[in-house]
């Protein structure tokens, strides 16, 4: 165990970083959870990574213009198909989606299967780099986020599902290049599980993912781990603390 990791200078940015995400994707996954639509934000997010593996294939500048509009160009026609999608063959949607992230996968891998370091390029793709976070990023992180609060809980009642599927592809396109598939995927739906039975289901939410994210960064410093899977266990562990709280109150 050691100390030496817990620089502001390093954590600040991260969890502020993380709370900027959580704005967004706790309420954003709670409608997720209602729809039934669980791993949409999986396959958004794998269509997204490969639209930066496809950027990085031409070459173009880590944190380029062309590398965010590849990103969310992909994430956005993926939103468009599966909104369409949903509304011909609703029994299917949850087939669909897991098609959908399956293909975008596996064309991330053969993207990469000639480049000498792939295999790490994968590993950020699906953990993320979240301790690599400056003070300088999280401007357009806070922007976006803004956004995508404004647009939902002004015209929430008008999205209709290609609507919902745009400004989901839009969140999950600003988040995934900054923590990764996994983190995307736990911020979205643990903390949206997590606060199922509390009297403020979006207060809890923002808690458990607050809380595991806090816990996370600090945990992933002191032990020197990875700190998005430290960061997934703890919203996780929060989150099951949580309900049993919820299950004791009611």
């Amino acid at each position: 165990m050691s100390f030496e990791g817990l620089e502001f200078s390093i954590l600040g940015p991260a969890f502020i970083a993380g709370l900027l995400i959580l704005a967004s994707h706790v309420p954003l996954g709670q409608e997720v959870l209602k729809r039934g639509i669980i791993f949409i934000d999986l396959a958004i997010a794998q269509v997204a990574g490969l639209g930066v593996i496809a950027a990085y294939r031409f070459g173009w500048d880590t944190h380029g213009w062309e590398v965010q509009l590849a990103a969310v160009s992909s994430a956005l026609i993926a939103a468009v198909i599966l909104g369409q999608l949903e509304k011909r063959y609703q029994q299917f949607q949850e087939a669909l989606i897991g098609v959908t992230f399956i293909l975008a996968a596996t064309a991330s891998i053969l993207l990469l299967a000639d480049n000498p370091h792939g295999g790490e390029s994968l590993k950020d793709l699906l953990v993320g780099q979240i301790l690599w976070t400056t003070w300088d990023q999280l401007l357009p992180t806070a922007l976006t986020t803004a956004f995508i609060l404004l647009i939902w809980y002004n015209f929430r009642g008008k999205l209709n599902h290609v609507g919902f599927y745009l400004l989901f592809a839009l969140a999950v396109t600003s988040s995934v290049q900054i923590v990764g598939v996994y983190l995307v995927f736990a911020s979205l739906i643990i903390p949206a599980l997590g606060s199922v039975g509390h009297r403020n289901a979006l207060l809890a939410g923002y808690a458990i993912g607050g809380l595991g994210y806090g816990l996370g960064l600090i945990l992933s410093s002191l032990l020197d781990l990875p700190s998005g899977a430290v960061i997934v266990w703890c919203i996780a562990i929060t989150a099951f603390l949580f309900k049993r709280l919820a299950m004791r109150t009611y």
